[in-house]
């Protein structure tokens, strides 16, 4: 069980583990419409029809299909899952083995993995997981990664060569995982949005040389809709994107000074 803020790489290692080791990666999005038949398996009704049930109808899902070829299954957003959806996961976790109906015993390849990953941050959507359930599961909590880490994503992801745009891009988006304003701040996803955008908002030529301006405005874009406002806090999410940015741009020792009557109008 991986258990952290989206962003912080889960499914990214998962893939560079299985890839390594040259097994299946098979990714199950957590909702209520993962039902257990959708994890298992289904019969090919139109050969049921002409065929009754048998093995060779028979169409696998993406527990089954896992546990043949020996793959990790990953279980994004298992607290989302029904529970009897995440009750078949017990027998194969516990016993790799699963049985299915008019089918038989169907017995886990020994690179065969069950994962998942859970979003300690957002309750909206999920249930409460059983101690069953929670009793199978070895739990590694993982966080955000640290400054030098994200510039390196934030450049990798962007091709982006220019350090002081990464760097300030990466500032921005780690302060707000502490504005006390803030109930959720932004993953290193809203950095690598932010300079992009500022690259791009760079190419229309309309700033002329205003680069904290022209990064004010990819701000607001890249990571209005990542923030999430206390609901205490009487403010909204373009007031605090623009109040980090002053206090990065214009609030730091030695740096320029902002003219408190600029426009801090989003529009170029």
């Amino acid at each position: 069980m991986l258990e952290g803020p989206p962003g912080t790489s889960k499914s990214t290692m998962l893939r560079a583990i299985t890839a390594n080791w040259g097994v299946p990666f098979v990714l199950v999005e957590g909702n209520a419409e993962l039902t257990p038949a959708r994890l298992v398996g289904h019969h090919n009704p139109a050969r049921v029809l002409r065929e009754d049930y048998s093995p060779d109808n028979f169409v696998p899902g993406p527990l089954v299909e896992s546990m043949q070829s020996g793959g990790f299954l990953y279980i994004e957003e298992l607290n989302r899952a029904p529970e009897d959806t995440l009750n078949v996961l017990l027998a194969a976790m516990a016993e790799r083995e699963v049985a299915v109906p008019r089918v038989g015993l169907i017995t886990a390849l020994p690179t065969f993995r069950v994962l998942a990953s859970m979003n300690p941050f957002d309750d909206v959507g999920t249930a409460r997981i059983s101690d069953s359930v929670y009793d199978r599961w070895c739990r590694l909590a993982i966080g955000y990664q640290d400054g030098a880490e994200e510039a390196d994503i934030v450049a990798v992801r962007t091709g982006s060569v220019d350090a002081a745009l990464v760097a300030d891009a990466v500032a921005l988006t780690r302060a707000t995982r502490s504005h006390p304003d803030l109930r959720r701040g932004s993953s290193v996803r809203g950095a690598i949005d932010l300079a992009a955008i500022a690259v791009e908002l760079e190419g229309l030529g309309s700033y002329d040389g205003d680069r904290p301006r022209r990064i004010l405005d990819a701000a607001l874009l890249a990571l209005s809709a990542r923030i999430g406002v206390d609901e205490a806090a009487d403010t909204t999410p373009e007031a605090v994107i623009t109040q980090i940015w002053e206090d990065h741009f214009f609030s730091r020792p030695g740096g320029p000074r902002r003219d408190p009557t600029a426009s801090t109008s989003t529009t170029p």
